[in-house]
Parts: structure tokens; sequence; C-alpha cells
């Protein structure tokens, strides 16, 4: 189904944001203390507790619980409103997602974009270009949608 997006969100759903996915899950899998300490900069040496590993660990099987969820529909659906209720459920994640991580990080760190690291920029960058994405998608700014291919009838 996805086949039938035009080409660059296809591109974005289909192969960028997947890999992005495995790209979360493995960091807190690979690496949970550095995963912890990344997610906000401080010149505190932040302290991993066994709470926080457990944390970051549940959040990378869940980044790849994503992954294999958004690969089950966006390559085996057939159905277009099925892939458009997907990617309204994922916008109102980034939306969150976005705003629950300046939230945490707090206004001061929010705007000193310079000061951000990966971690920050796969939270907030990432999150709103894909968020980006999706809308301009779903209000039809790339186009329309390829039309459903119907097998013709032998006589």
């Amino acid at each position: 189904m996805a086949s039938r997006l035009p080409s660059f969100p296809r591109t974005i759903f289909t192969v960028v944001e997947p890999i992005s996915l495995i790209a979360g899950c493995l960091g807190p899998l690979v690496d949970a203390d550095w995963f912890i300490a990344s997610q906000i900069d401080s010149a505190a040496s932040p302290v991993s507790s066994e709470n926080a590993r457990l944390v970051a660990l549940q959040l990378g099987n869940a980044y790849g619980l994503l992954f294999l969820v958004g690969v089950a529909v966006l390559y085996t659906t057939n159905e277009l409103r099925v892939v458009r209720n997907y990617l309204v459920a994922l916008l109102i994640a980034d939306v969150t997602h976005v705003g629950l991580t300046c939230w945490g990080l707090g206004y001061e760190r929010t705007v000193d974009v310079a000061a951000w690291n990966a971690v920050t920029w796969g939270n907030v960058g990432f999150t709103v270009f894909l968020g980006l994405t999706r809308t301009a998608y779903l209000l039809g700014l790339f186009g329309p949608d390829a039309a459903a291919k119907v097998p013709k009838k032998e006589l």
C-alpha cells in the first residue's frame, strides 16, 4: 500500500523512519547508561539508577515495537485509509513527543538549539521534520496518491 504514496513521503515513512526507529531501539539496548546520560546534557555527571536503566531498556523495546508496527502497516495493508489513520496517530505522537521533550528540557535548553546533542536533535528536530512531512502529506501537498491498480479480467 505504501507504493501508492507520493515518492518523498513514501521514502521518509518506509525507509528513513524505520532506520531511525532501529537506531532509537539500539541506543538504550547497547548502552543504557550513555542513552540515559545523553537525554539532557548537564555539567553534573548524571548517575544512572537501576530504575532508569530499566526504563531506558523498555523505551528501546518500544522503539523496536514501533518499527515492527510501521513495517507491518506500511508494507502489508491494502487499505489507504489504514495508512492515513496510522499517519494521523503518529502525528499526534509526534506532537506529544516534542512537547514532552521540550517540557523535560525546560525553556532554556529547548531554545538553546546550538547546544543540542544528537539525542535532542532526534527527539525534537527529526520528530518535527517527521510531523511536518506527515502534515504535508495528509494535506495533499505532495500531490495525490497513486490510483489503486485493478487487475484486468481475462476473457
